[in-house]
């Protein structure tokens, strides 16, 4: 049996150390946030949860223990964590009643503009769209409180379980509303305004991936009362969509468009017989 030279992997573990101890989050990291997310998620909608709260003092008891957990969380984080962390979670946990507002905001709107929904509890429980929004309107608070890698850690988590990649830094005013949602794509600068309705496969991006624009903004604006259909593609900082404008479903937008406006691909689709087409069109793959 060859024996290992423990020679040759001197530096190999030299090295290994040295970036455990610079990069010192774990993987338990991951695994704990997500945790904690899912048990905000049962505290803001019971939709989600088997717990039942029967008093004022239950609620606040759970959110101190969501405070107490938060604090936890964050110094997961070790070197990267803020260096107030009890203030940081202080000011995170009293966010969540204006999380709940707008959440329940997003729920209706949702519910009165699909005809297909049956009621707004079916939409916070069978709804990707609603779930993708629920955890950025919650790693959207942490990340302007610059608690970092955790509210992407939520928001990559979101998209994982519905196709829905929001970057947690969007700014994005409530009610919101994503329909279908899958492929959806919100990056970090964007700006949304209110009843905005993003279709399935739109993408809000930038217009350049050059590292040394990460401090500027690099996504678009749409303004309120917009709707974006399926596969459309916008991009840049300086694009704004006027308010009340249309996009149409597979547009390509990189410039800014007056409020009140329709953008849209008009293609041409035609209608034959079958008997007009050549054999070379019969054939089997």
């Amino acid at each position: 049996m060859n024996t290992l030279n423990r020679n040759s992997f001197t530096f190999f573990a030299q090295e290994l150390l040295s970036k455990r101890q610079t990069h010192s989050c774990t993987a338990s990291l991951k695994t704990e946030a997500i945790d904690y997310l899912m048990g905000l998620i049962d505290f803001l909608f019971p939709h989600y949860s088997n717990k039942v709260y029967f008093s004022e003092e239950d609620v606040i008891s759970k959110i101190q223990l969501l405070k107490r957990d938060l604090i936890q969380l964050i110094k997961l984080l070790n070197g990267q964590a803020p260096l107030d962390v009890e203030t940081t979670a202080q000011s995170f946990i009293q966010r969540l009643p204006e999380i709940n507002k707008m959440l329940w905001e997003d729920a209706e709107f949702i519910f009165n503009g699909d005809p297909a929904s049956e009621s707004i509890d079916e939409v916070i429980l069978a709804y990707p769209g609603f779930k993708a929004i629920i955890i950025f309107r919650i790693a959207h608070e942490l990340y302007h409180l610059k608690v970092p890698i955790i509210p992407r850690i939520f928001t990559e988590y979101a998209h994982e379980k519905t196709g829905i990649d929001i970057h947690p830094g969007a700014e994005i005013e409530s009610p919101f509303f994503i329909d279908h949602g899958t492929g959806i794509v919100i990056g970090e600068t964007s700006i949304i305004g209110k009843r905005v309705k993003l279709y399935q496969g739109v993408t809000l991006g930038a217009m350049s991936v050059d590292k040394s624009l990460s401090q500027t903004k690099r996504h678009p604006t749409i303004e309120d009362d917009v709707i974006i259909y399926s596969q459309a593609v916008i991009l840049g900082g300086k694009t704004v969509i006027g308010q009340n404008s249309i996009i149409g479903g597979n547009a390509w937008v990189t410039q800014s468009i007056q409020p009140n406006s329709i953008v849209y691909n008009k293609s041409e689709v035609r209608v034959r017989s079958n008997k007009e087409f050549e054999d070379a069109l019969d054939f089997v793959i």
